[in-house]
């Protein structure tokens, strides 16, 4: 089981701060999104591939990262500042 966090927009959007999810293993933050998306609705279109950024462990990581068990796996939007 793995702990998925949610950051900026995607907590307030989502509604929610965390969540688990069950994964086979070896499993890629891509998989995890994808299966994060299977709860349709919100799930789906905020979690689009390309549009959110990711960490693993604290530690950015890219969709064809591959997760462990018990690894922390984090989502936040894109930084825009000025």
């Amino acid at each position: 089981m793995n702990k998925i966090l949610f950051f900026g927009q995607l907590k307030e959007r989502l509604g929610c701060a965390n969540t688990q999810v069950e994964l086979p293993y070896p499993s890629s933050v891509a998989q995890v999104k994808a299966k994060l998306q299977q709860r349709g609705g919100l799930w789906l279109q905020l979690l689009e591939q390309g549009t959110v950024l990711s960490a693993v462990n604290q530690t950015m990581a890219s969709d064809d990262y591959v997760i462990n068990t018990g690894d922390e796996i984090a989502f936040f939007p894109p930084v825009t500042g000025g």
